[in-house]
């Protein structure tokens, strides 16, 4: 039996699927990947950038970096992986598929996909540092340092940079959801950035109240989530996705 005719059959019998992306997803559209070889980040130190200290020294440059993220952004469109995540949500039913992602581009949403958890926030929102409200933005141009409309506050990006922590309230479903699913599904990420990647561990193990979960990895080869997964299933997620929900006959 073949990988995928193995992850397709693990797949027909579940009830509860939850699934982890990374920016191997959002690649395959166009999307730069996290960081280039020589550690910067798009030419920019990541300390610089994406971390409290470097939004107190240089704001401007801060928000010179992400209005650049968020052109590029503007400019792809979700691939054919994405939307087959999305089919699976369809599939299973409100409350029986949750979609758990480390990426900020929201083209998950963008496909079709309803209970998304954005653990490190959203290009696609600013987050005021006066009166504290989330807003989504879009993806329209923004330039300079933006302020709120409300209370005049200086706005930032609504991503968690470096140093910071999660969301509770989301990183707490993330949380419940591998733990109560029958399947979870790592797809195009390297499992070496945590608290995010504890979450494959979490779904293997179960607990008391709920068996151990199986795990299918969707990745280019082999990774870190390689030891705990059940089935691997290796090759751009854009083609190998779809092809599982071909054997499930979903496509």
């Amino acid at each position: 039996m073949s990988p995928i005719e193995r992850a397709a059959d693990l797949l027909r019998s579940a009830k509860k699927v939850a699934a982890l992306t990374g920016a191997g997803v959002s690649a395959e559209s166009g999307v730069p990947t996290f960081r280039a070889s020589d550690g910067l980040w798009e030419g920019h130190r990541i300390e610089d950038v994406a971390t409290p200290s470097g939004w107190k020294r240089d704001p401007r440059l801060v928000w010179k970096f992400y209005h650049a993220r968020r052109a590029n952004v503007a400019t792809v469109q979700p691939n054919p992986g994405h939307f087959a995540l999305a089919k699976l949500e369809e599939h299973f039913g409100d409350g029986n598929f949750t979609l758990v992602t480390q990426n900020v581009d929201g083209l998950h949403r963008v496909a079709g996909s309803r209970n998304v958890l954005e653990v490190h926030g959203s290009l696609r929102r600013t987050r005021c540092l006066g009166c504290g409200e989330i807003e989504d933005q879009g993806l329209r141009e923004m330039e300079g340092v933006p302020s709120c409309e409300s209370c005049s506050g200086v706005l930032r990006p609504d991503i968690v940079w470096f140093h910071e922590t999660l969301p509770p309230d989301v990183w707490a479903a993330a949380e419940a959801a591998a733990f109560d699913c029958d399947v979870f599904l790592v797809v195009g990420t390297s499992a070496v950035v945590y608290p995010a990647a504890s979450l494959i561990p979490l779904a293997k193990g179960g607990g008391v109240k709920h068996p151990a979960g199986k795990v299918i990895e969707f990745n280019l080869t082999e990774t870190d989530a390689s030891r705990h997964a059940d089935v691997g299933v290796y090759g751009p997620s854009g083609e190998t996705l779809p092809k599982v929900l071909a054997e499930m006959k979903l496509a």
